[in-house]
């Protein structure tokens, strides 16, 4: 590959991108996930003071009750997730349609504005905060979907760098918690917000010099060039791209002469087989928007009862529960770590040579039952320790918890750029993102159980801890799906062909 200082240019400026992205993921992207550590700053600027009133307790002394501002607080984070979620579905048409570069300038103008409201928001206007953290939340989520094509321009790491910089969205949330620890040392919430939005102009910068106008092609062309630079840039039609490069260049070795044709998804070029329709009507995205639901919600519900249950558990002690939750936001942090192995499991086969007859996307399937598989398991195994009422587990918890998500993430993009066809990306990314948000909406009746329970949560835990058990038929209809193809190899007499 030529760029306008030869292959070697070429080569820095694709190590120039993976970086910068990573860089802008870990620290814009995910910032709404770290929202346990800026209540505590909101808390002591008075937003929503209003709502406190003056009660006795059980011993008759006068006091403060502050339960309906924590009750106003515990709606932003499923209002800015589930808004970071659903609008993905138009932001998904919006990028397959229009381009990168044109969705970067849309997530830029999001991000600064939300940026700039909570930075010019105060407790007489506490109400602000609802459309700025949910519009923070979509610009970041755009940042997110315009870089995991990067993983394009590495094809054997391909699946590892979308991991990563899904990784790196979740440790994003960390940003929240340095925030938290500057204005203990002074620095206030407003210039804290005023550089975060400052910061906007790296991002310009990118999408002009790092970044194609269009899409990143998959596998990369001999004279692919992209963002400004001293040769011209080719564009690509991705769905054009795809059609003329046919199914025979899968990695160039051992793809079958004639595809074989399975019950839910072609293997082929078929533009009919491979529309957005018969993507979306196919039992490949049915389970693959289960396995992702179920697991969110456990997430978010996690998320959003954070801190009332940390209260609860450390008898109210404000000492405890602070260090609880910095242990949180820096184990969210951590994800940036665990998000690579899971991509290293979805590449391991990459550089092997394929068996006869078998195509790549059939390779990559068998490959991803493992990491379907694994997620599914750390759910579980977080949700039985976030459902046991003991402090000391729940650091246990936090780390399970990080793990988890990280690989849930990661492996949803992942998955879905390998099943479905790249032409549909976006789409297929943000529907799937889009009615895991409407499952997560669950969370209010899950939260209105709980408060009928008497605030503790120990039954919709172990409902929703049940109701995980769904995810892993997912990988369980993968390795189903991989082992009929095998099967129709060894006998094609029996393949409806």
């Amino acid at each position: 590959m030529m760029g306008c200082k030869g292959s070697s240019g070429t080569g820095v400026r694709y190590k120039l991108t993976l970086a910068t992205g990573l860089l802008e993921c870990l620290c814009f992207a995910g910032v709404v996930f770290g929202w346990a550590s800026l209540v505590f700053v909101l808390k002591t600027d008075g937003y929503f003071s209003d709502l406190c009133i003056n009660a006795t307790d059980a011993s008759g002394e006068l006091g403060t009750d502050c339960s309906l501002q924590d009750e106003n607080f515990s709606l932003f984070f499923p209002v800015a997730s589930f808004m970071n979620n659903f609008l993905t579905l138009p932001n998904g048409f919006f990028y397959d349609h229009f381009g990168t570069m044109a969705t970067r300038f849309l997530a830029i103008f999001l991000y600064t504005t939300g940026t700039l409201i909570v930075a010019l928001s105060n407790k007489a206007l506490s109400i602000l905060l609802f459309p700025a953290l949910s519009i923070v939340a979509v610009g970041g989520i755009l940042f997110l979907m315009t870089n995991m094509q990067v993983g394009n321009l590495f094809g054997y790491h391909r699946s590892t760098i979308i991991t990563v910089y899904n990784g790196a969205f979740d440790s994003s949330s960390v940003i929240f918690l340095i925030i938290k620890v500057l204005y203990e040392r002074g620095v206030s919430l407003r210039s804290s917000f005023l550089f975060l939005s400052a910061c906007n102009l790296i991002h310009l910068l990118r999408t002009l010099f790092l970044m194609p106008k269009s899409h990143i092609p998959y596998p990369i062309p001999d004279d692919y060039k992209y963002g400004m630079s001293c040769a011209k840039s080719h564009s690509y039609n991705v769905e054009q791209y795809e059609a003329e490069r046919g199914p025979s260049s899968d990695r160039g070795r051992g793809v079958a002469d004639e595809p074989l044709e399975t019950d839910t998804l072609q293997l082929t070029d078929n533009s009919e087989q491979d529309s957005f329709r018969s993507c979306v009507l196919s039992w490949f995205f049915l389970w693959h928007l289960i396995w992702l639901s179920v697991m969110q919600l456990r997430h978010y519900f996690f998320i959003g009862t954070l801190n009332p249950m940390l209260n609860r558990l450390a008898n109210q002690d404000p000492d405890i529960v602070s260090d609880y939750t910095n242990a949180f936001a820096f184990t969210q942090f951590c994800g940036v770590l665990c998000a690579p192995w899971n991509g290293l499991l979805m590449d391991r086969h990459k550089r092997k040579p394929l068996d006869p007859g078998v195509s790549e996307q059939e390779a990559d399937l068998r490959s991803s039952v493992l990491s379907l598989l694994l997620t599914s398991l750390q759910c579980l195994l977080f949700s039985i320790c976030a459902s046991i009422p003991f402090l000391p587990l729940q650091y246990v918890t936090f780390i399970l918890q990080v793990l988890n998500r990280s690989f849930l993430y990661g492996g949803n993009a992942a998955f879905i750029s390998i099943a479905f066809p790249a032409r549909h990306f976006g789409k297929l990314y943000g529907l799937a993102m889009s009615l895991s948000a409407v499952v997560s909406l669950l969370q209010y009746p899950c939260f209105a159980l709980n408060k009928v329970l008497g605030g503790d949560p120990f039954c919709v835990n172990i409902i929703l801890t049940v109701l995980t058990l769904l995810a892993f038929i997912h990988p369980v209809y993968v390795f189903l799906h991989c082992r009929e193809l095998a099967k129709q190899r060894e006998n094609p007499q029996n393949c409806a062909c």
